[in-house]
């Protein structure tokens, strides 16, 4: 495996990622970054971005409406998707290990590794937008 310089910006992004909850795009890491980091490119937080979940530190969230987010959490958890807002949000109290544990234990064509539970619908600010506009 090659070896990666250290980067201050790339501790910054991860950084910035294991202090939110609301999962965001490279977009919205980009323009974060820029007020500490005010030449940092764009391409750099993509770079970065890719280098942080291909080593783990970082989880990469595809087919959530489009765009790809991104999440510092790297423990098993579960996320929940707005239909409507498309806000993706961690879905707590869950517990995957034991779902994880009795599926590599049933399965004999190969090794499961991970666990990845995603849940769709309608989240509470949604809900509220919908019940006031129906008044």
């Amino acid at each position: 495996m090659a070896i990666t310089k250290h980067s201050r910006q790339r501790d910054a992004i991860r950084d910035f990622l294991r202090t939110r909850t609301d999962h965001p795009t490279a977009d919205t890491v980009y323009e974060n970054l820029r007020m500490v980091y005010p030449n940092i490119s764009l391409g750099t937080v993509y770079r970065n971005l890719s280098f942080l979940s291909e080593t783990g530190e970082i989880h990469k969230l595809s087919n959530f409406g489009g765009s790809d987010h991104f999440d510092g959490r790297t423990d098993p958890h579960a996320h929940f998707m707005c239909n409507q807002c498309h806000r993706v949000m961690d879905v707590d109290g869950l517990h995957l290990e034991p779902l994880l544990s009795q599926a590599s234990s049933s399965f004999s064509s190969g090794k499961i590794e991970d666990v990845n539970v995603r849940f769709y619908g309608i989240c509470k600010d949604c809900l509220h937008k919908e019940s006031a506009a129906d008044t």
